[in-house]
């Protein structure tokens, strides 16, 4: 058994309005902190925008999940093609841990921790308000980190969107009412 055998790749409620989820990723530590904190990575599995290392600092997070996988798959209902939302640096320490706000929606902090050639990454997203902002969070972040693990270990991702779609009915059936 390996350690990524351990990992439930959904993300579970460790309160009602928190989630946390986790993936092994290929390290060294330093390559995975770069694809969380510079931009022109970070918009090949989440969302583009400049991050100043420092604690306080002010970003913008723009999504273009079109741009994510190719083909896309087919983006719902309600979707446009880009979003952007404001963020700010709560919490940092160099290649162990970033957290930041999520807009007016809550915190997310993501811990980096050396599992041998590999990394930990734990995400941990609080302050969830509701139901809905919780399936959004989990099956988003789910989708999100599918695509940064197959970007770190060079193989190609499932298109974006049908795989967030699915992800989004098993979050659902996952998460009570």
């Amino acid at each position: 058994m390996t350690p990524a055998d351990t990992i439930d790749l959904y993300g579970k409620l460790t309160t009602p309005d928190t989630l946390e989820i986790s993936r092994l990723l290929p390290g060294p530590i330093e390559r995975v902190w770069s694809w969380l904190t510079e931009s022109d990575l970070r918009r090949k599995w989440l969302a583009s925008g400049e991050m100043p290392m420092v604690k306080g600092a002010e970003f913008t997070l723009t999504w273009r999940n079109d741009d994510l996988t190719s083909p896309p798959g087919r983006r719902p209902e309600g979707f446009g093609e880009e979003h952007s939302m404001a963020s700010r640096i709560t919490g940092l320490t160099p290649n162990r841990r970033l957290a930041f706000t999520w807009g007016d929606n809550g915190e997310v902090e993501i811990t980096l921790t050396p599992q041998g050639d590999d990394v930990l990454l734990t995400l941990v997203h609080k302050r969830t308000r509701d139901r809905l902002m919780r399936l959004m969070v989990g099956s988003g972040w789910h989708a999100h980190l599918d695509i940064l693990k197959a970007r770190l270990e060079g193989t190609t991702p499932k298109p974006f969107w049908d795989t967030w779609q699915m992800l989004r009915d098993d979050y659902d059936r996952r998460i009570a009412a």
